[in-house]
């Protein structure tokens, strides 16, 4: 049997991954890699489904076991992709979605350089910042942190395969959809 193929979607927080990922996760019949987190749930957001929330001390334990693939420290929380959440399907030979901070995309492409790396953004600035002020779930400090850690994460666009401009989301889904379908590498 042969590896299925992997699939990392990153970019700044506010490109509306979480949306598109969720909408092409239904119209293809892929489960998202679950990813863990030491943040706290957000409203509507389940233990399982949308993450493995953990203690910080208990993510902690796993890296020193070396149980991620890759993990980061993104705003304070800590964020991260089970080895065991991911290897088992490819070897079963699924096809595999994460999506993932920037930093845990350049590091799963250093350990695994056949994955297809694409990056989501918004057309500007200014659309990221009303989307991430449209949640209605974060602090102005939280907002800005968020804001300038996208200038960051926008220099990672030229390490990703494919770039995805999300100005409309049925588009973007679309777009999504077709790398994943036609297998683009």
């Amino acid at each position: 049997m042969s590896l299925g193929a992997l699939y990392v979607v990153s970019g700044p927080s506010g490109a509306g991954k979480s949306t598109v990922c969720k909408l092409v996760r239904e119209r293809l019949g892929i489960n998202l890699s679950i990813s863990a987190t030491s943040r706290k749930p957000r409203n509507g957001e389940q233990e399982g489904v949308d993450y493995f929330f953990i203690t910080a001390e208990e993510f902690e334990r796993k890296i020193k076991n070396d149980e991620f693939l890759e993990y980061a420290n993104v705003h304070g929380n800590y964020y991260g992709t089970l080895k065991s959440e991911v290897v088992e399907r490819l070897k079963r030979g699924e096809k595999v979605l994460l999506e993932i901070d920037v930093q845990g995309g350049i590091q799963v492409k250093n350990k695994f350089p056949e994955a297809n790396l694409i990056f989501f953004k918004t057309a500007n600035k200014e659309e990221l910042e009303k989307r991430l002020r449209g949640r209605n779930t974060d602090s102005e400090e939280v907002i800005q942190a968020r804001l300038k850690n996208s200038l960051k994460e926008l220099e990672y666009e030229d390490r990703y395969d494919r770039v995805i401009i999300n100005n409309e989301i049925e588009q973007a889904c679309n777009d999504l959809i077709s790398i994943i379908e036609n297998g683009v590498r």
